[in-house]
């Protein structure tokens, strides 16, 4: 588990990729039916996510967050890492980089993020029921 308070985040440059900033929940689609699949019902909410993405290189941290609730996870693309769920269930992935999307597998969905023309869109992908869910979130 990572504790970060945000006012520490600084903004890094990469020459790779520009991940670094803080983002807010702009839409999303298949939420509910995701965190059903994923028996995380009880985790919906209608307050708007904060995700921080701090990027130096290859290593992230990658927090999100909400009134009362932060989950963070620190990530080194290339390599396999000490992460945990949403819930706090902790579990070892490779986390990898290629093109610019970063690629999580969770436990028991796929997770890839990726900058496009500026905004974070993330997938999260079910194995069984191959239930999308997207979020898009624009820099603040």
């Amino acid at each position: 588990m990572c504790l970060v308070d945000s006012s520490s985040l600084h903004l890094l440059s990469s020459s790779t990729m520009a991940f670094t900033g803080k983002y807010e929940l702009e839409s999303q689609e298949n939420y509910e039916e995701f965190l059903a699949i994923i028996g995380q019902l009880s985790a919906k909410t209608d307050q708007k996510v904060i995700t921080d993405v701090v990027q130096d290189g290859n290593n992230f941290t990658w927090t999100q967050s909400l009134p009362g609730w932060t989950w963070c996870n620190n990530l080194i693309a290339g390599q396999e890492c000490d992460l945990q769920t949403m819930k706090g269930d902790k579990f070892r992935a490779l986390v990898t980089l290629d093109g610019g999307k970063i690629s999580v597998p969770f436990p028991k969905y796929h997770f890839t993020a990726e900058i496009i023309e500026g905004k974070l869109m993330m997938n999260c992908t079910t194995g069984e029921k191959g239930v999308t869910f997207k979020r898009i979130s624009r820099r603040v």
